[in-house]
Parts: structure tokens; C-alpha cells; sequence
């Protein structure tokens, strides 16, 4: 295994889960090293048995993990591989979950409700990491769960720059599917020179999950390309509504930009028949070929992470990358 070397007394570790190995594998050769190599396995009852193949003490180890279902699979295992990586004297331990679990549910909408991203971030610190790093956190206020420091880190930047070489010229309005991510909307259309912007209402019914009800747009669509953002797409369903909405409002045409592409059922299907020219996502998340689809595009998410990866690691500056802002 080779091994970034900042100083005689620092070396890089890159570790990954199993989740999707694809993608530690991408950000090992943007790195320039290779994978640890680890020994992971299941016992018959589900318990999961992991062990590194080589020596991580006094090194510095990056342990990057992909959550997909069964999401509580795999971030049991990256939780195990942190604790095992502590018991084998690593300098510091680092937390790679670019899709950050639980995160929807960052606060009590009702009473009696847990605060399950609350709780992931006190188990990555109970198990040993000193430091978490993710990409396009559900909310903000995530950062603050960890007892440590957190690298929020922004795929706008790329998926703008893809939007732009696809709408070109025409007259673009940014949409977010609800008024809880304007916020982002706003960050958006300053990357798209400043395209005005417009939310869909909609509906939700709280003790019911993945269900939403698009209603109307408020903002100007009509005869424009309509960019409809939003940081994951699970089922589908409000990301398909918002799309109807704004056809029947007059819009020319959506293209949709997500991060985190959950993609549960059935999502693909609602996505390739959703009437959108285009769905743009990151490799956040694996995406089985059964789950893609002709107008799907997938752009690549590890030079982002190994970027940030080579920052942390030489005690640069994560806020750098993104000049600042989003």
C-alpha cells in the first residue's frame, strides 16, 4: 500500500467500507495512493467482522463509506472499522460519509421524536473519529451535532457547471421543490448568473414518510428552463410533482440537479417518465444499472472528496476550495 507522506512523522491511510468501493477506489487514484487493505466480512446472525491488513498506527486514516439501503448496515460497519482503527493506535481518524446518515432527521418536528443525526454524530465520536466529513448536509445545523470538527463540503459548484453547458443561452429560473432549501436556491442561481427564483408548495403529511403533495409554484416559469434542485431524491415523488407543477405551468423545461441520489423504488421509474429533459446527480451514493436511465447523468464526486482528503491531511484550508462560498 503506498502512502501520502506530508512529514516524517505523518502518513495518510485510506480506508473504505463496502458500501461502494467504486468510489474509494476513484479517490485513492485521485490521491495518487492505494486502499488499505481490509479484511471484512458477515457472521450468519448479521454481525460484521472487519480487521485492516496492515499497521495504521501513528498514521493518519481516512475511512470513507457510502450509505445506501441497508443504510444501518453499512454505517454499523463504518462505525466498527473507526472503533478498530482507534484499538490499532491510529494518530487520527477521519469519517468520509458523503451521504450523512439520518440526516432528515435533524430536529423534533412532533413530540416524542428522536434526533437520530444528533445520535449518529455522538456514535462516530464514541467509536473514535476526531473529525467527520460529508457533502451537502440535509441542514446546516448538522455540523454542530459532532463534537469536533466537520467538513461540510458543497457539490454545487459542480453540478452548476454541468447545468450551465446544458441550458446555454436560454432563460433559466432556479426552483427549489419547497421552502426549505430557497437558502440553497439563492446559492444556486449567483453560480447561474444570477437567474431569479421560484419554490413549489407543497403539502406533507408528517406520519406519513416519502409522501408530499406539489401544489402550485410561486415565482416566474413560464417559457423558461426551469432548474429544480434539491440535495437528495429518495422515492421520487416530490421531486415528479414539482416537475408537473411547473410543465403546467408553462415552463419550457426542468432539468433536475440532486446530490445524493437514494433512488428507492420507485424512483427511476418516476424519474425517467416525470417529463424532466435531464436528471443530474453525483456518485454519492451507488447506483445500480437497473436504477439508471437514458436521461440520467451521474457526474463524479471523488476529485471533490480527495481534494478536501489532501487539505485535512496537510492542515490546509477546506473553505478554500469553494473561494469562500458554496
Amino acid at each position: 500500500m503506498s502512502e501520502l507522506v506530508h512529514n516524517v512523522d505523518k502518513k495518510l491511510v485510506l480506508a473504505s467500507g463496502r458500501a461502494h468501493p467504486e468510489l474509494a477506489e476513484e479517490v485513492a487514484r485521485c490521491l495518487g495512493t492505494e486502499l488499505l487493505p481490509m479484511s471484512a466480512y458477515d457472521f450468519a446472525n448479521g454481525e460484521i467482522y472487519v480487521r485492516s491488513g496492515e499497521s495504521v498506527r501513528g498514521k493518519e486514516v481516512f475511512i470513507i463509506q457510502a450509505h445506501p439501503a441497508p443504510l444501518n448496515n453499512w454505517l454499523m460497519e463504518q462505525l466498527i472499522m473507526v472503533d478498530s482503527m482507534k484499538r490499532a493506535s491510529a494518530r487520527r481518524i477521519t469519517v468520509v460519509a458523503p451521504f450523512y446518515p439520518y440526516s432528515r432527521q435533524d430536529k423534533k418536528g412532533r413530540g416524542r421524536e428522536p434526533i437520530s443525526a444528533r445520535l449518529v454524530a455522538d456514535l462516530y465520536k464514541t467509536a473514535g473519529a476526531d473529525r467527520i466529513m460529508s457533502v451537502d448536509l440535509h441542514t446546516a445545523q448538522i455540523q454542530g451535532f459532532f463534537d469536533g470538527p466537520v467538513d461540510h463540503l458543497f457539490a454545487i459548484p459542480l453540478l452548476a457547471e454541468h447545468i450551465r453547458k446544458i441550458v446555454g443561452d436560454d432563460d433559466v429560473t432556479v426552483v427549489s421543490p419547497d421552502t426549505g432549501r430557497v437558502r440553497v436556491a439563492e446559492q444556486w442561481a449567483e453560480r447561474l448568473g444570477g437567474a431569479p427564483l421560484a419554490f413549489v408548495h407543497k403539502s406533507r403529511d408528517l406520519t406519513v414518510p416519502n409522501q408530499a403533495v406539489s401544489k402550485t409554484v410561486v415565482g416566474q416559469v413560464k417559457g423558461r428552463t426551469c432548474v429544480l434542485i434539491d440535495d437528495m431524491i429518495d422515492t421520487g415523488g416530490t421531486i415528479a410533482g414539482a416537475v408537473r407543477v411547473l410543465k403546467d405551468a408553462g415552463a419550457k423545461d426542468v432539468i433536475i440537479a440532486a446530490t445524493h441520489a437514494v433512488f428507492s423504488d420507485p424512483a427511476a421509474e418516476r424519474l425517467a417518465n416525470c417529463g424532466a429533459r435531464e436528471v443530474v446527480v453525483t456518485d454519492t451514493l451507488p447506483i445500480p444499472p437497473e436504477k439508471r436511465f437514458p436521461t440520467l447523468t451521474v457526474l463524479p464526486i471523488a476529485p471533490l472528496l480527495a481534494r478536501a482528503i489532501k487539505e485535512v491531511f496537510e492542515d490546509g484550508s477546506v473553505t478554500s476550495l469553494f473561494d469562500g462560498h458554496a
